[in-house]
């Protein structure tokens, strides 16, 4: 399965790693380490050097109850760094996290190639008919009403059915505009309890039946640590557990904190796979 990025096959047979990138002081992980330019090209430096195919540039906190951000807030936090990173790498291959169309087109502009969408277009009614426009894969997340909402009381039916029902919707509408290249993401915490995170963790594999590869992003999430009663700073050893989870269940594409411990886990399960 390929996708493609600015012109550029990216083979998802073998599982991908995405770097997380995060341009806001109030992550729940490394909200406000980056300082500066040098602090931010040294951080993707590491990551590219590790293995990262991706880097997500993200200017918008989701955590649960995260404060909202403003549009011109989040375009100043994004697309001068977006810009910095093309400038310093330019094979870089940038995926955008956001939920705006108006900063998806400034950040395509600015050399992002990827979209990275939570609301899956429900919090940006131009969103979809932006992708399409655009033409560059799209990540579409599953999430349960908003960041500040997603975690008063989450209910489902069948929590594996009813997401994969979302997505199969999604999809067709996706295709009926003429986007070819879309890539799910379950949402791991977005509006779930925790047994609705395992439930799902442990499903993974039936989402292989919409045909579209699938990212996972538990890089150091309360599923976790909440599990194992500690912080997400020592939630590493449980994060790479949850990826190779997730990689024998299908996973295309892992998006985290830490690069080259989920390289690690995909060529274990490489190998196990042969």
């Amino acid at each position: 399965m390929n996708i493609n990025c600015s012109g550029k096959l990216i083979d998802l047979s073998t599982p991908r790693v995405m770097g997380i990138l995060n341009l806001t002081p109030d992550s729940f992980f490394d909200g406000g380490n980056l300082k500066n330019d040098e602090d931010i090209l040294n951080k993707v430096e590491k990551m590219l050097n590790e293995g990262a195919t991706f880097i997500d540039v993200g200017g918008y906190s989701s955590k649960p109850n995260a404060n909202d951000v403003s549009e011109n807030e989040e375009l100043k936090r994004v697309i001068p760094v977006i810009e910095l990173l093309v400038n310093n790498y330019p094979d870089i291959l940038i995926s955008i996290d956001t939920f705006r169309s108006t900063i998806v087109k400034k950040a395509v502009e600015a050399g992002a190639c990827m979209i990275n969408d939570i609301s899956a277009g429900n919090l940006d009614l131009n969103m979809f008919a932006t992708v399409a426009n655009l033409q560059v894969p799209y990540i579409i997340m599953h999430m349960q009403g908003t960041p500040k909402t997603m975690q008063v009381n989450p209910t489902y039916n069948d929590i594996t059915q009813d997401i994969i029902f979302y997505f199969s919707q999604k999809l067709n509408t996706l295709r009926r505009l003429g986007v070819n290249d879309v890539l799910i993401d379950v949402g791991f915490g977005f509006g779930k309890t925790l047994e609705q995170n395992y439930e799902l963790l442990n499903n993974l594999d039936l989402f292989s039946n919409l045909d579209t590869p699938l990212l996972t992003g538990v890089s150091r999430k309360s599923m976790l640590y909440n599990v194992l009663e500690t912080t997400p700073k020592e939630a590493l050893n449980a994060t790479t557990v949850a990826n190779t989870i997730a990689l024998l269940h299908g996973s295309s594409i892992l998006r985290v904190h830490d690069v080259k411990e989920a390289i690690e886990a995909v060529k274990i399960v490489k190998k196990l796979k042969k």
